[in-house]
């Protein structure tokens, strides 16, 4: 539970909890081809604290349930939510991935950024399928070989923290064996990593060290963190997060 509360305080006053941008938010909606004037039910699932929930709130007439495990992330989306009189288009729901209150066929879009990993993405696609409506847009972004082969430092590292990392081609392999036709995909840029998300959050350690009485704790996750840009740093040509944009067959 510590481990939760500090990395909790860690990103709970970030922008984005993982690697994105508004650009590339926006290129999904045009690969996809959502019409934005038409009346949306979506589920933003590992949401976060919003900010790729808001940016669907502002360029859609959509209804939207943004779901997150950490209810201080959702307490912060409502917050900002309230302040660009968005709040009405977002309802804020607190529960796991793995166990969603949702009815069969009652979303036109599933949406997800960097976030599907917690439960694995087969499983995830597998499983969230039942909630959306037949034809409707599941969009994941997942961490992704961005190489044919890699360097045996980096294979053994992610095979440890996410064995389920993969080429796309297997990736849209497993959403065609799934139910879904693919419509769309793309790799993150390197500035969705680096400037986006893993600059600002080294800018935001030794504030975070100074709440947490620069404790043992707090420490270990700045060395863990640091770790992880480090390797993105060195071996960035090899992966990214891809993003997968697929309709769900009828």
């Amino acid at each position: 539970m510590e481990d939760y509360r500090l990395l909790t305080d860690l990103h709970k006053n970030a922008k984005r909890q993982g690697p994105g941008g508004d650009a590339e938010t926006e290129k999904v909606l045009s690969l996809a081809m959502i019409d934005r004037a038409a009346p949306l039910k979506i589920a933003d699932i590992g949401c976060g604290t919003g900010l790729s929930t808001m940016l669907l709130a502002r360029l859609l007439q959509a209804q939207i349930t943004a779901v997150d495990f950490l209810p201080d992330f959702l307490e912060v989306l409502e917050v900002n939510a309230k302040h660009m009189g968005l709040s009405e288009k977002i309802t804020t729901l607190a529960c796991s991935m793995d166990n969603l209150p949702f009815a069969d066929e009652e979303y036109d879009v599933i949406w997800s950024e960097g976030a599907i990993y917690n439960i694995g993405f087969e499983r995830g696609v597998k499983n969230w399928s039942r909630y959306l409506k037949a034809g409707g847009l599941l969009v994941v972004s997942e961490i992704t070989w961005t190489t044919a082969s890699r360097p045996s430092e980096l294979q053994r590292h992610w095979e440890g923290e996410y064995p389920e990392i993969d080429v796309a081609s297997s990736k849209i392999g497993v959403l065609e064996k799934n139910g879904y036709s693919p419509i769309g995909y793309f790799v993150l840029s390197e500035n969705c990593w680096l400037g986006n998300y893993y600059r600002p959050m080294q800018d935001s350690f030794k504030d975070f060290l100074n709440r947490n009485g620069n404790s043992e704790g707090a420490r270990a996750i700045v060395e863990a963190e640091n770790q992880e840009i480090e390797l993105y740093e060195k071996y960035k040509s090899h992966y990214s997060y891809g993003v997968y944009i697929a309709r769900k067959l009828g």
